[in-house]
């Protein structure tokens, strides 16, 4: 028998009805999501803002889009894109959201039933069938996410948390954090080793300098100069100031591994700085997806270039725990009530903060 604490059965909801600008972000009234067998019900207390939702929106991930995110949003059009999707064509009209801090409200099955009023985080990167296949669908892109009042999960894909953290700081989580401890994972930093992180006062990118940072390595970040001081605090070695000629900064071969999700014009620099045996690991291409690519300097020195989306089985755990040994911090730049989404990723587009914007629900 299901336990429920659940008593509405409409919600508010953002719902994005096709590719294009802001008004395609739509704040209206939508049923609250019936359970499947295996999934929970969760009240959203916290969802995040990311790249991707907007990438999404935009269609930005089609074949057809060789500029940055900002570019893509100046020329947006109304016109859908059938691989404009992490996975082919987006499944407009539908909530997107890939971020959840929540509490458990309703099962669809008994055996669930000991995470009825849990908080909980939720892991929104789910493989299909096992961790065996990089099969895999996002929340909030690939199925209705976490920009709602409430969001259905599989029961597998929700963690609960305990620490003294409010929700929007836990809200500020899943997304860009497991991006960065799946990309670190992947690359195997390891403890004394050299690495350069771009973009690193984003969500990402702030993120990728505290994990790198717990794991030993000597932490070298790229970010804007008025925003040093808290990347920092974040746990940076040696900042430097997005203009700043890396090549002259650093030298040849002079990191292990390269955290890059700006990619654009500065790529090649990037093989240039890396070791013989270095690695390149991403997850994003914010300044351009399209890129030059020396395969000289690939070949010749042994470079491992490493795509990561689909995120390994110890990632999410590893965070979970993180958070509740202290090991980390949030870094919340704002929040926006869930209506004001259009201003919050306005604001986000300006790329003013350091960290995570997050939406609250009402």
């Amino acid at each position: 028998m299901t336990q429920t604490l659940m008593t509405q059965t409409t919600m508010k909801a953002v719902v994005t009805t096709g590719n294009g600008g802001f008004d395609k972000l739509v704040y209206q009234d939508v049923p609250v999501p019936e359970l499947l067998p295996g999934e929970v019900l969760i009240k959203v207390l916290a969802a995040g803002v990311n790249n991707t939702e907007i990438n999404t929106r935009l269609g930005w991930y089609s074949s057809s889009v060789t500029g940055s995110t900002n570019a893509t949003a100046d020329q947006s059009s109304d016109s859908d894109k059938s691989d404009g999707g992490w996975n082919d064509a987006t499944p407009f009209p539908f909530i997107q959201g890939t971020d959840c801090c929540g509490q458990v409200v309703s099962t669809a099955a008994s055996e669930h039933d000991d995470l009825i009023g849990k908080r909980v985080l939720v892991r929104p990167c789910t493989r299909k069938t096992d961790f065996d296949s990089l099969d895999h669908i996002w929340m909030g892109s690939d199925f209705d996410g976490a920009f709602a009042q409430y969001v259905k999960v599989r029961a597998s894909e929700v963690f609960p948390i305990q620490c003294d953290w409010s929700d929007a700081e836990l809200g500020a989580i899943p997304c860009a954090y497991g991006t960065s401890e799946n990309m670190l994972h992947r690359a195997g930093l390891k403890t004394g080793e050299t690495v350069l992180i771009t973009g690193a006062s984003g969500g990402v990118g702030s993120a990728t300098v505290q994990l790198a940072r717990r794991r030993g390595a000597n932490v070298i970040a790229v970010a804007g100069k008025e925003k040093h001081q808290i990347v920092a605090d974040l746990g940076a070695d040696r900042l430097l100031d997005r203009s700043a000629d890396l090549l002259a900064e650093l030298g040849e071969q002079s990191v292990d591994l390269v955290v890059d999700n700006v990619a654009g014009s500065d790529f090649p620099t990037m093989l240039k700085l890396l070791k013989r045996g270095g690695r390149l690991v991403s997850s994003g291409a914010i300044a351009g997806p399209v890129v030059a690519l020396d395969m000289r300097d690939m070949y010749l020195k042994d470079i491992s270039l490493i795509g990561t989306t689909a995120w390994e089985e110890p990632v999410f755990p590893n965070l979970i725990r993180y958070i509740e040994q202290g090991e980390i911090k949030p870094a919340l730049a704002k929040t926006f009530p869930l209506e004001a989404i259009a201003k919050a990723q306005e604001e986000f587009l300006m790329k003013k903060h350091v960290g995570k914007f997050v939406l609250i629900p009402a």
